[in-house]
């Protein structure tokens, strides 16, 4: 059972989020556990802003022309992890097809701010597919994140509906590559069930990220935003949700979060700190 919402604590969150013109993922993706992560005082922080430039048929992020990257972020941010007396924090941005690098830079440099301000804290980057760019990783993994997370959301068959302008395989890459460049970073993706795929393409997906040497896993189901959205093909039960997270284990994922509500970012200090 989810704790009861503190919402002096959630307002306290928001304000503070307004007054610095910083945005959350889970507010702007409608995250079913906004209550319980706000209550608790923790946030994914979704830098250089609240649009995005590709479409996919299951996302609730805005679609369109974004602004430029605000260079004053990185300490904006850090003003607010301070704030908030965070010790482990979660980035994650829109896809930036319009910037040269993807946003990459502008990453490296909000980990680096907070690492040399709060040399105890803990920084997960949730990152897009940079369209393989190499180099655009690489500069993301210099600034010493503790995980890199990159989420594969769907099965392969399915992307050309649900992830439109992303590529399997270009996914799976960048998480090998991740592990190659910088083996002692935790590597992390998410699958998101509900848009029609089989029980069969989730055991196969699994099997092609441990094969990139991925470590931490979350699996949740999809709920449709909106009747613009993709429509839900099924609800998976605790029990498919759980017999999942045990078929995981047996592949060799060192840490799994499989449930109804988990999300990429859900829990993410406690998938870490197992280790």
């Amino acid at each position: 059972m989810k704790p009861i919402l503190e919402l002096s604590k959630t307002h306290e969150i928001k304000k503070l989020l307004r007054s610095l013109r910083l945005h959350t993922v889970c507010e702007e993706s409608r995250c079913p556990n906004i209550g319980e992560c706000f209550g608790s005082g923790t946030a994914t922080f979704m830098i250089m802003g609240d649009t995005c430039t590709r479409a996919c048929s299951f996302c609730n992020l805005q679609r369109g022309k974004p602004l430029a990257p605000d260079p004053e972020e990185p300490y904006k941010l850090l003003h607010a992890v301070k704030t908030l007396k965070l010790s482990y924090v979660v980035l994650t941005s829109p896809t930036r097809d319009d910037l040269p690098d993807g946003g990459a830079g502008h990453f490296a440099k909000c980990v680096r701010v907070l690492k040399e301000h709060i040399p105890s804290i803990k920084v997960e980057v949730l990152v897009p597919d940079f369209k393989g760019d190499t180099q655009a990783l690489s500069k993301v993994l210099s600034s010493e994140p503790d995980v890199l997370a990159h989420n594969v959301e769907t099965v392969p068959r399915l992307y050309n509906r649900v992830r439109l302008g992303s590529k399997y395989e270009r996914s799976l890459a960048l998480l090998r590559f991740s592990k190659e460049l910088a083996p002692h970073i935790l590597t992390k993706s998410a699958l998101v069930l509900g848009f029609g795929e089989s029980i069969e393409e989730i055991i196969q997906v699994m099997k092609d990220l441990r094969s990139v040497g991925c470590d931490l896993l979350t699996i949740g189901q999809y709920y449709q935003p909106s009747r613009e959205h993709h429509p839900v093909v099924k609800y998976y039960t605790e029990e498919e949700f759980k017999t999942l997270e045990e078929l995981a284990y047996g592949l060799g994922f060192k840490k799994v979060a499989s449930g109804p509500n988990v999300r990429s970012s859900y829990k993410a200090i406690e998938l870490s700190l197992f280790f």
